[in-house]
Parts: structure tokens; C-alpha cells; sequence
């Protein structure tokens, strides 16, 4: 696997950084949670459990190791120290200035191991007015504007159905960290990396900022090309109570759809950017949903090249005969079902380890080598 011979010393808690390292140790790399004392990792106990463990934590974990050391204690300080001199990456996810004070942040890595990968995930970045700040996922969306983009019927914000900023800061951390251990391979240096929450979930809004960004004007997102403000982008009721969506703008699409339904007439307004004038496009479009059961729609659309897909939940989506066929969804020993590695090479494919680490079941690797 590509990162085999690779060891990393996963600090963090929660989300962001377990995904970062979740996909290190799913493709080879030796990855030793440092919990904390009791009840280690807080993930451990948000439910539901699932088996032994919580269906979050086992999800996030699987394949790791963990050792429990208080980093308030000098001695297991000095196990930590012991630990990076032998380690490739360390992620810590804790509030700027904490690991400084506990004295196991990068200079003092560093100092021991130079070729350390030193990844700290925050909410807001290591400085600035909000660095010590504490927040969460909800809190970084709604300050990075992107809560106001997920609005309900009367025009107030919704909760998010996924943590964007967690999954997207761990995204980002995961690409600093393989950018720094590849350049590592010509200077033998490793590098800090400060990944920020914010930063990552507002650098990922290109398809909407536009407005904003240039003429400094709020966004109407009822009226942007990506949602709500397109016919061939939107979400339209079935006549038996489902959804099904049209999520392709390009020329071809459009003209297949209503030429098959006979109103070539209507493709002028679609293909003249989003906005109010394709609500006519958009009224016939839903009268169409709405006169047949989704079956008969998906039967239509399956016919035809256009892009679309029915709304499933989640129990349909991880039934869904596509990832079956592919292996998405692994299960293990014990039965538990657990979601597949997303990246897949074809030489050197993921192997995924599906047991989570009972806590601290790993202190003798302190002072070893990787294996």
C-alpha cells in the first residue's frame, strides 16, 4: 500500500483530524491514537453504538492503535516526545496555544525529529482575533456564510445534513500532509501545517461566491445557478410522494429532456443563465414529475442522456446496487457494516483494517520502530 512505513501519531479528536488520518491508515500507514486519559477519544461515546463501539467512533478508527497518555504529566510527555522521534506525521486538533503549553507542539517535535509532518487543525487557523475561539462545525458555517446558503421555505437556515467544515479541514489537512511528506523526500525537512476550519469550508464555496466576492453584494440564492435559480438543477415531488432531481445545465442535456417532452420552446430560457425567467421551464418541468410515480420518471430519464438521480435516504443509498457492485460497503467479522476507502488506487489498493482500537490496547509500541 502506498503508505505503508509511514507512522502517525493521530492527537485529535472528534472529526476532522480522525478523517485525515482514517484515510492514511486505510491505505498502509501506522496510525497510534494518543488519548486521553478515561475516556480517551470523545467520539468513543456519541451514539448510537454500534456493536462494542460507537457507531462513530468505529467508522472513524478502524485500523488504528491507541495508547493513553496525559500530556499534563512530565513523564508521559516524555513518552510522547519518545514516540515523534519515530513518527513521520503528528495531527493535533486542540485550540491554538494548548499543545504549546503542554509543551508536545511542533518546535518541540521538531526539535527532536526535523523531519516531523506537523498538522494542527482548528476552528480558525493558529492566529487572528478568533484563534482562541472554541466552535464547532455548526458555528464555522454559519460565520463563513455558508449556513445562510441552507435556507427553508421561509427564508431561515437549516441545519446542515454533513459537517462541511470538519470533513473539508480533514480533506485539506490530508493533501498539506502529503504535500509536505513529498517534498521531505528532497530536503529532508518536515513542515507545520495549520489548517483552519474557516479557511478550508470558505475556499470551497467558489460555485456561490461570485456575488459576493466581486461586486460585494449578498447572494440570492433562491436565483443562483446551483440553488434553486435553474430548471435542469432543482428538485421536483413525484406523484407518489418521492423526489428526483435534474443536476446538469449543459446544453445537450436540456435540449434531450424537452425535446423529448415536445417543448423544444422552453430550452431558449434554460440555456440563458439562471433567475427568474425559467420558472416557466420549471413550472413544466414539476407538472411532468408530478403527473407519474417515479418509476415511470426514472424509466423516462434512464432512456434518455440527462443527468438526474432520485432522492434516496440513507438506508437506500448504502443499498444502492452501484456501491454493491463496486464494494463500497465493507463488513466485518463481527457483521458491522463500515464505509469503503474513497480512494482507490489500481496497483496498490487500500486494505482496510475494520477493527477499532480499544483504548490504550497499544503502549508497548513506545519506543519502536514502525513496523
Amino acid at each position: 500500500m502506498k503508505l505503508e512505513g509511514i507512522r502517525v501519531l493521530d492527537m485529535s479528536s472528534f472529526l476532522p483530524g480522525p478523517y485525515l488520518t482514517l484515510s492514511m491508515a486505510d491505505h498502509g500507514a501506522e496510525v497510534i491514537k494518543i488519548e486521553a486519559p478515561g475516556e480517551g477519544d470523545p467520539g468513543r461515546a456519541i451514539l448510537p453504538m454500534d456493536g462494542a463501539h460507537s457507531a462513530f467512533f468505529r467508522n472513524l478508527n478502524r485500523g488504528k492503535k491507541s495508547i493513553v497518555l496525559n500530556l499534563k504529566n512530565d513523564d508521559d510527555r516524555e513518552q510522547l516526545l519518545k514516540l515523534a522521534e519515530t513518527a513521520d506525521v503528528i495531527v493535533e486538533s486542540s485550540r491554538p496555544g494548548v499543545a504549546r503549553r503542554l509543551g508536545v507542539d511542533y518546535e518541540s517535535v521538531a526539535a527532536r525529529n526535523p523531519g516531523i509532518v506537523y498538522c494542527a487543525i482548528s476552528a480558525f487557523g493558529q492566529d487572528g482575533p478568533y484563534a482562541g475561539r472554541a466552535a464547532h462545525d455548526l458555528a464555522v458555517e454559519a460565520i463563513s456564510g455558508v449556513l445562510s446558503a441552507n435556507l427553508d421555505s421561509d427564508a431561515r437556515p437549516v441545519h446542515p445534513a454533513l459537517p462541511m467544515a470538519d470533513l473539508l479541514a480533514g480533506l485539506q489537512g490530508l493533501s498539506g500532509v502529503l504535500m509536505a511528506l513529498l517534498a521531505r523526500e528532497k530536503t529532508g525537512r518536515g513542515d507545520f501545517i495549520d489548517i483552519s476550519m474557516q479557511e478550508a469550508l470558505v475556499g470551497s464555496t467558489q460555485n456561490i461566491l461570485a456575488t459576493a466576492l466581486n461586486q460585494r453584494e449578498p447572494v440570492d440564492f433562491s436565483q443562483a445557478r446551483s440553488t434553486g435559480g435553474a430548471a435542469f438543477y432543482d428538485i421536483y415531488d413525484t406523484s407518489d410522494g418521492h423526489q428526483i432531481v435534474l443536476a446538469g445545465q449543459e446544453p445537450k442535456f436540456i435540449r434531450n429532456l424537452l425535446s423529448h417532452l415536445g417543448r423544444d420552446d422552453l430550452v431558449a430560457c434554460c440555456l440563458s443563465g439562471p433567475g427568474p425567467h425559467q420558472q416557466p421551464a420549471r413550472d413544466f418541468l414539476a407538472g411532468v414529475f408530478k403527473s407519474k410515480p417515479l418509476a415511470q420518471s426514472e424509466a423516462m430519464l434512464s432512456s434518455l442522456d440527462v443527468c438526474w438521480g432520485r432522492v434516496n435516504d440513507f438506508v437506500q443509498a448504502l443499498d444502492d446496487p452501484h456501491l454493491a457492485e463496486r464494494g463500497f460497503i465493507l463488513t466485518d467479522k463481527d457483521g458491522q457494516r463500515h464505509i469503503g476507502p474513497p480512494i482507490r488506487f489500481r496497483n496498490e489498493p487500500a486494505q482496510p483494517d475494520l477493527s477499532p482500537p480499544e483504548l490504550d490496547a497499544h503502549r508497548t509500541l513506545i519506543g519502536k520502530e514502525p513496523s
